[in-house]
């Protein structure tokens, strides 16, 4: 009973410091924007391959984070002088902090990355993670899970990451 009690209290002493850390970003910052990435695990992705809807979507969310950013007053910073190590990596959200080296060469503020994970057709999860690239720590990072694996779902979800984690109205 105890711990009912006192589980909200527990979670907002958790919670304070990152509350705290949404106050960080700073619009007009550069940002090295690598993309996000779609990791098939499902049965189906192992048995049919990649499918054309998929690639659409993660395409789709990709121009969706863009477009916000801009909105928000970021400087989305030009990928062509990393192109050709961005190119030799599978998932820059997975790479051992290439991804911070990558941005580091670009004179960045901050990394973006993100990733799509196809569980089955109808649980996806969907991460976005920002990492400050002078201090190589994390400033935002969240996770959300969707059902159903159709445009709407998807735009949801990211809308969902963006509204409530990285710009809170």
């Amino acid at each position: 009973m105890a711990f009912r009690v006192f589980l909200p209290f527990f979670l907002m002493l958790i919670m304070a410091p990152s509350l705290s850390a949404l106050e960080r970003l700073r619009p007009g910052a550069g940002v090295a924007y690598l993309g996000l990435h779609f990791i098939d695990t499902s049965a189906e992705g192992a048995y049919n391959g990649a499918r054309s809807d998929e690639t659409s979507r993660t395409d789709m969310l990709a121009q969706m984070v863009a477009d916000r950013f801009r909105t928000e007053g970021f400087a989305l910073l030009d990928l062509g002088p990393i192109a050709a190590d961005l190119d030799a990596v599978i998932n820059p959200a997975d790479c051992y902090g290439c991804e911070l080296r990558m941005a580091a060469k670009l004179g960045a503020d901050y990394v973006l990355v993100g990733e799509i994970q196809k569980v089955s057709n109808l649980i996806l999860t969907m991460n976005v993670i920002m990492k400050d690239v002078a201090t190589k720590t994390a400033v935002r990072a969240y996770s959300v899970d969707i059902r159903s694996n159709t445009d709407d779902s998807w735009r949801r979800g990211m809308r969902y990451i963006l509204k409530n984690h990285y710009f809170r109205e």
